[in-house]
């Protein structure tokens, strides 16, 4: 018997090929951390941008479990198997939080877990993205805060100007008060009632310094 697998054999070749090309593509991207999880988590490949990223070259990082990423507080908090949990429930799982390198140092990532299925819609695993937004978590604080002291230094320059318009007004009142004290001692010869004058004008002026 002598069977044509010929098409069969293209269709491998083809099939091959096309699986390289995808291996090289992901590879070669520096920026994002691209590697595939299974379906319990743990690390069947990894990219070129996931070693940049991450600190860790491949053979340190395949068949543990990717929460090996997360801070000991997320973990014990069982955020790993949550956000598999939801990747396959609902198709995706996105969010932001801290990640630790291999140094031990912290970034801010940005994550995509995305649940991979066959024709029959078994669950395969994960393909989970991170890129680091760090620098760009950072900008964003240095423009919250800078915009909080242009906030505060309008909030000071309008009590200044409210504070300085009722000090002139105020002002004017204790100059009406000054002269018309001077005016009425012109008039007045009763010790008691000079003595009540010197009284509004020494209260008159000790205003006038508090305004200043």
């Amino acid at each position: 018997v002598c069977l044509d697998v010929t098409e069969r054999k293209d269709a491998e070749r083809a099939l091959h090929a096309s699986e390289e090309q995808y291996r090289l593509l992901v590879n070669s991207v520096h920026d994002y951390a691209i590697f595939m999880l299974d379906p319990t988590g743990h690390i069947k490949s990894w990219n070129a941008g996931a070693a940049r990223i991450k600190g860790y070259e491949a053979a340190e990082v395949m068949g543990r479990h990717f929460s090996m990423f997360m801070s000991e507080q997320d973990r014990t908090a069982g955020l790993a198997d949550r956000a598999l949990r939801i990747a396959a429930a609902a198709g995706k799982y996105e969010a932001e939080g801290w990640r630790v390198r291999k140094d031990g140092s912290r970034f801010w990532a940005s994550v995509v877990v995305d649940p991979i299925r066959d024709e029959r819609g078994t669950l395969m695993g994960f393909a989970k993205v991170t890129r680091d937004f760090t620098e760009r978590r950072q900008a964003q604080a240095a423009l919250d805060e800078a915009r909080e002291k242009l906030a505060q230094a309008q909030k000071m320059e309008a009590l200044g100007h409210l504070t300085g318009g009722i000090a002139h007004d105020f002002n004017n009142l204790l100059m009406i008060v000054s002269g018309h004290a001077q005016i009425l001692r012109r008039g007045i010869a009763d010790p008691k009632a000079l003595r009540a004058i010197d009284a509004i004008t020494i209260a008159a002026n000790r205003g006038e310094s508090l305004t200043r």
